[in-house]
């Protein structure tokens, strides 16, 4: 399966609203519609089918870590019943190659859930290293951040 990333339409924005993902991951549903104008981007399947959204700079960011130079945050969204099927390697790529064409920056930099190893080992293995944590205390979680030269 191949994917390409293109402007967000409203539609988009909305149908992603309706996702609910299972068990722990719920904490990634979305609590109302993605505003494109926001730097929302989505993500289509080799069918034009929607598959998923992606993010970048301050949208990408969680609350309280500061911005770094050079550095771009990106935060993706993959539909739910795409989860855990073997495609999140090939859905990644085709956002880091989004940003690189549309950034300007030399690095990115993804921010997951300590308790999220299906996307931590996903982020190792296309070659992003752990550069630390951070620490949310508003919503209690502990987040390892990472970051690959794009």
């Amino acid at each position: 399966m191949s994917y390409q990333v293109r402007p967000m339409t409203a539609d988009d924005g909305e149908a992603v609203a309706l996702w609910r993902y299972p068990g722990p991951w719920a904490v990634y549903d979305s609590t109302g519609p993605l505003d494109p104008a926001e730097g929302y981007w989505t993500v289509v399947d080799e069918c034009g089918d929607l598959a998923g959204f992606a993010c970048f700079g301050v949208e990408a960011r969680v609350p309280g870590l500061a911005e770094q130079p050079g550095t771009l945050d990106v935060g993706v969204g993959m539909r739910p019943d795409l989860t855990g099927q073997g495609q999140g390697a090939p859905f990644a790529e085709a956002v880091l190659a989004h940003a690189r064409e549309v950034a300007g920056a030399r690095r990115a930099r993804a921010v997951v859930q300590q308790w999220n190893e299906r996307s931590l080992r996903l982020l190792r293995r296309l070659g992003f290293e752990e550069t630390g944590t951070h620490d949310v205390p508003q919503q209690g979680q502990r987040y390892v951040v990472l970051e690959r030269d794009l």
